[in-house]
């Protein structure tokens, strides 16, 4: 995901995409016992999604205690 995509969402947006890819990561990583992922790189690349998405989340927030 895109860094000008994840600027544009909202804080809703943002919990929900959360939820789903760490979902996503929790049934690649059961996956990954049963047999060997085909694209090893997307562990990282939904591990880097979260990452910037909680701290977009956290910019949001943030920007809502300055605002108060």
């Amino acid at each position: 995901m895109k860094k000008h995509e994840i600027a544009a969402m909202k804080k809703e947006e943002l919990l929900q995409s959360i939820r789903e890819l760490e979902d996503r990561l929790a049934d690649l990583k059961f996956y990954k016992a049963i047999e060997p992922p085909q694209n090893p790189m997307v562990f990282r690349n939904s591990r880097r999604d979260i990452a910037k998405m909680k701290t977009r989340l956290s910019q949001l927030a943030r920007e809502e205690g300055e605002k108060s």
